[in-house]
């Protein structure tokens, strides 16, 4: 039986256009989370990152890999009906973690998150990828934006800096330029969402947000988690996360000890 809270038709419109809205999905641990994103801005991890330039308004903060160090955020990243929607929505009998996630935009900050894939910075590709993005404060306007079928394009868009605007790796000729989705009428995605809501949406599926322009705060975390044919894939420089001597040769599944089978 599937998870209650996912239907037939998510199953379905998420293997068509590669994203979907689960309401509700990690409702029960917006308190916990809200308490590991704010110890995760007080104690910074390796990567974390300040995404604006000195002359920009407001504070973009991201962070990532920080579930073995934030107890708040393995104990939400261990609830099995959270692996049970994700194997659901990838029709796969495992789910492995890959790593988490924090996105948190202040009130006034203006600058969007870039269009972008999440798959051609990672090490590992597949069919079976998922991520669930969630807001820790009511949404509308700085909500995630989906590009829907984008997943199934045959070439990936290329990967950037955020801050610097360059090609994150030196074979461009690989990838597609960044599309700008508004201005070519592609058929994008939004939700207005509630503290709790998810988007689930595929590692190839081009998304970005806006700025948070608005007197509140937008706090997000996110959630990777991979599928039955996840596999590790060189990439042509580091990637992002890096994972440093991780050992692994392509076609490998992801090591256990690092990435954890949750299901």
């Amino acid at each position: 039986m599937p998870h209650p809270l996912i239907s037939q038709d998510d199953i379905a419109t998420y293997a068509r256009d590669g994203v979907a809205v689960i309401r509700g999905l990690f409702a029960p641990h917006i308190e916990r989370l809200k308490a590991g994103i704010a110890r995760n801005m007080t104690e910074p991890g390796p990567y974390a990152a300040e995404n604006l330039h000195t002359h920009e308004a407001g504070r973009f903060f991201d962070d990532y890999c920080n579930w073995q160090r934030i107890s708040e955020f393995e104990s939400v990243i261990r609830d099995d009906t959270i692996a049970e929607a994700a194997a659901d929505l990838m029709q796969s009998k495992t789910v492995q973690l890959f790593h988490d996630h924090v996105l948190v935009k202040e009130p006034g900050t203006s600058k969007p998150t870039p269009w972008h894939q999440d798959s051609p910075y990672y090490f590992v590709d597949g069919h079976q990828m998922i991520s669930f993005w969630v807001p820790l404060d009511a949404v509308s306007e700085a909500t995630l934006r989906c590009v829907a079928g984008s997943h199934l394009w045959p070439k990936p868009v290329l990967p950037t800096r955020w801050l610097a605007e360059t090609s994150f790796y030196p074979n461009s000729d690989d990838y597609i330029p960044v599309p700008d989705p508004d201005a070519e009428g592609m058929d994008i995605r939004e939700f207005p969402m509630e503290p709790g809501d998810a988007v689930a949406f595929h590692y190839r599926v081009l998304h970005g947000a806006r700025g948070n322009t608005s007197d509140a705060r937008r706090r997000a975390f996110s959630l990777r988690l991979l599928g039955d044919d996840a596999r590790y894939v060189q990439r042509p420089g580091p990637t992002s996360p890096p994972f440093p001597d991780h050992g692994m040769t392509p076609g490998d599944r992801l090591r256990t000890d690092w990435f954890p089978i949750l299901r």
